[in-house]
């Protein structure tokens, strides 16, 4: 799709003014109810089709379709994010009133680094076709170590610093309480950075290393840039209240990984298949309308999954406690 520097720049604006309402709303800390958190995710999802059907309408159903497939995706993926956002809360002990305000920042940091990675990944595929032999290996081979994290039954799950973040602390310090929604604080005479500023900076750094599978992910589906960023655009913007209204709930989703690695590894075939369609091997290639069919598919049978699992072991567990209770009432 033909997208002119105009577009571009109109995009970006509206995306910033969508932001900046955002922020505006939320800019006083307090706790996030369940019903605001619902309100705005049916927000940034209505937004988001509509985006979908303006290029439907001004570029076709290729385009829409792309954007649609990418969406879900990425939509899909930034769940998965939300159990190392929930670890990272925890890690840093946020007040619950601060967390909406460190997950609208962390998620900028987030956006813009992505943006950086998705110029750099257009301009590579743009002069190397045979990239896409490495970004269906590698996506491929992230399905495989989901699978293998998901069978490993790692029940006290952990957050630990990434080097750069432990760096950060070491150069300017970090101050032993929050302060407010203050980033820096002056302390002993020196300028040191607050716990607020630390998790934010950790959850938009982390989510960067998700974004080294769902950029090849969603490059995938489509190979334009445009369409690229708007799909992340949208799905990421609307993580912030999807937190608050699953964060529930994710422990259920116990199968989502298995979810994600099938869809990872589809996507790593389509990858290799169009890669080698490209060297000019003939080879069938998958459309975009079976794509999304089969993401749609596998994200409902995850979910319904998931749900009778979780309700399962639920009531496997109440059935157990009940008979504890019963045997130590025989006891004494």
């Amino acid at each position: 799709m033909e997208v002119s520097m105009t577009l571009w720049v109109l995009t970006i604006v509206g995306l910033a003014a969508l932001i900046a309402v955002d922020f505006f709303i939320g800019r006083k800390p307090h706790e996030v109810s369940i019903k605001e958190a619902g309100v705005w995710t049916v927000v940034w999802i209505t937004l988001a089709g509509l985006f979908g059907l303006g290029l439907l309408v001004f570029g076709g159903g290729r385009p829409a379709g792309e954007f649609f497939a990418g969406f879900i995706t990425e939509k899909s993926l930034s769940v998965d994010n939300l159990f190392v956002f929930v670890l990272i809360m925890a890690k840093f002990a946020v007040p619950t009133q601060y967390q909406q305000r460190v997950l609208l920042v962390g998620v900028l940091i987030a956006l813009v680094l992505r943006a950086v990675f998705i110029a750099a990944g257009a301009a590579i595929i743009t002069s190397f076709s045979w990239v896409f032999y490495l970004f269906g290996a590698f996506l491929i081979w992230t399905a495989w170590k989901l699978i293998q994290e998901a069978r490993s039954d790692e029940e006290d799950e952990e957050y630990e610093e990434n080097k750069l973040l432990k760096a950060a602390e070491r150069k300017f310090g970090v101050a032993d309480r929050y302060h407010g929604t203050k980033l820096w604080i002056r302390q002993n005479g020196k300028r040191v950075m607050t716990p607020m500023l630390v998790v934010m900076l950790a959850i938009g750094t982390t989510d960067v290393l998700f974004a080294l599978d769902s950029i090849p992910a969603i490059f995938g589906l489509t190979q334009d840039p445009y369409i690229v960023f708007t799909a992340n655009a949208f799905a990421l913007m609307g993580l912030r209240q999807l937190y608050f209204l699953i964060g529930g709930l994710l422990r259920k989703l116990v199968h989502l990984s298995y979810g994600l690695s099938i869809i990872l590894g589809f996507i790593g075939v389509k990858l290799v298949l169009h890669a080698l369609h490209e060297s000019g091997v003939h080879v069938p290639e998958i459309s975009i309308p079976v794509s999304l069919g089969v993401i749609c598919a596998v994200l409902v049978v995850t979910t319904v999954t998931s749900l009778l699992a979780s309700r399962k072991q639920a009531a496997a567990e109440a059935a157990h406690a009940g008979e504890d209770t019963r045997r130590s009432g025989v006891d004494v």
